[in-house]
């Protein structure tokens, strides 16, 4: 096993990270990183994709199955060895200084990825009460989120403040939005009947379950504070399996209304079914509701996002697989050049103002560091049998074998579904051997 540097990153005189968080905000990152935009728009895409509501919903539990099977080898690889970076430690300690890199910047990308899609359907959902913003969504997108860095260049503190609110506002607004609906006179027999509209078919089902895995993307989030949380060892699963199981009961009953009160052609076609559906209610303000809860849901997850991408580079850096410099913590407990670095790329990808594109990108990156997770426990049990585990995967090994499986095909398939993903997939894989090689150099010039 490759060792591991140990710094004391929670020792705010050496620098580093600072040791103040715990369960209320694993749970808060977990979940308000999960709730974005993309449940407001994707059931409409999902059902559209399969042409069936039931297929539709089994399709939403399905993923949260599969989350909580992934949840249970996380939990151990992170509790094992609670470091700042996320998937990249376990790697590091599993492939070397290669698997580690190459799971930090794809992981990285991954949320600058996120950040860019989130920045994008903010605007979308802000211009939606101020049309002057609905005409340049990535501009003012880029404005909101550095906004948001600002925030959290504040301090750590400020940062989870926010995203605890958040969080509690935008799940709050989603339970009341069904219910409503599920209160509202209910549809006609003619069309709750109309349930199937085309033949299901294999690419149906990949693509519908691509999207779903996209907004469910951001569940295992609290791994990257495992440094900054008072007892790991314990918080992490909890939030784990505490925001697969909150987001999922959410997600199949915001589904499930939305179903419930519209036609299925209606549904197919509306680009946001959350407004249609509660038109009957509220009439013309139904849509400026829906817009400023939308707004509320994914600014939380943008907050979310934030939060997290700069400690992959900073965990990169404290593995020494990025440069130095990305340690700089201001006295906030924020890693400074590491926030600025995320919020270059971010912002660049932002002003594309393509939020479809981004999204789908992000669910194939997302699924990449999984499969390499699965592969890193099995090495791990078999190559450091002694190391501390807090949390041990349950069923082992057939749930892991299980996660392995599913994520190695569902990789394969999202790749031949959008080939554009996987030319995206191999350009990141590309970027990281220079940044190896030019690291490799620096240390050794360094060493000499």
């Amino acid at each position: 096993m490759a060792p591991i540097p140990d710094r004391n990153a929670g020792d705010r005189s050496n620098g580093g990270l600072l040791r103040v968080l715990g369960l209320s905000f694993a749970l808060a990152v977990g979940v308000g990183s999960v709730i974005g935009g993309g449940i407001l728009r994707t059931p409409s895409a999902v059902v559209d994709s399969v042409g069936s509501v039931q297929i539709a919903l089994l399709l939403w539990a399905a993923v949260a199955v599969h989350a909580a099977i992934q949840a249970n080898v996380i939990a151990e690889l992170i509790t094992s060895m609670p470091k700042a970076g996320g998937f990249l430690v376990p790697a590091r300690a599993a492939f070397g200084e290669p698997g580690g890199l190459l799971i930090g910047w794809v992981d990285w990308l991954n949320l600058v990825a996120g950040i860019a899609a989130l920045s994008i359907i903010t605007a979308e959902f802000l211009g939606l009460l101020v049309p002057q913003i609905g005409s340049l969504p990535g501009l003012a997108g880029a404005l909101i989120a550095l906004l948001f860095y600002g925030l959290n260049w504040l301090g750590v503190r400020e940062g989870s403040r926010a995203q605890i609110v958040g969080s509690l506002g935008k799940f709050s607004f989603l339970v009341a939005v069904a219910g409503l609906i599920f209160l509202s006179p209910p549809p006609d027999t003619q069309r709750a009947a109309a349930t199937v509209a085309q033949p299901i078919t294999l690419l149906g089902i990949v693509v519908a379950y691509q999207m779903i895995f996209g907004a469910y993307s951001g569940w295992p989030n609290a791994i990257y504070f495992a440094e900054e949380d008072t007892d790991p060892g314990r918080n992490i699963p909890r939030a784990l399996f505490g925001t697969i199981a909150a987001v999922a009961l959410l997600y199949l009953l915001v589904s499930a209304a939305l179903s419930y009160a519209l036609p299925l052609e209606t549904l197919r076609s509306s680009k946001l079914p959350a407004a249609d559906a509660i038109g009957s209610l509220f009439g013309s303000r139904a849509l400026q509701i829906v817009a400023a809860g939308a707004v509320l849901i994914a600014g939380t997850c943008l907050n979310a996002n934030i939060m997290s991408a700069p400690r992959v580079l900073y965990g990169l850096a404290e593995q020494r697989l990025f440069p130095r410099a990305a340690l700089a913590v201001n006295r906030g407990g924020t890693p400074s050049v590491a926030l600025m670095l995320t919020a270059l790329g971010s912002v660049a990808l932002t002003l594309t103002g393509e939020f479809e594109t981004v999204f789908r990108i992000m669910a194939a990156l997302g699924m990449f560091p999984l499969l390499l997770a699965d592969v890193a426990l099995f090495k791990l049990r078999r190559d450091a049998p002694d190391l501390p585990r807090p949390y041990r995967a349950r069923l082992y090994p057939l749930l892991p074998a299980i996660s392995l499986a599913l994520d190695a095909t569902l990789l394969v398939a999202f790749l031949v579904s959008d080939w554009t993903s996987g030319l995206f997939i191999l350009g990141a894989v590309a970027l990281a051997w220079p940044i190896g090689m030019w690291m490799r150099r620096s240390q050794g010039a360094a060493a000499a």
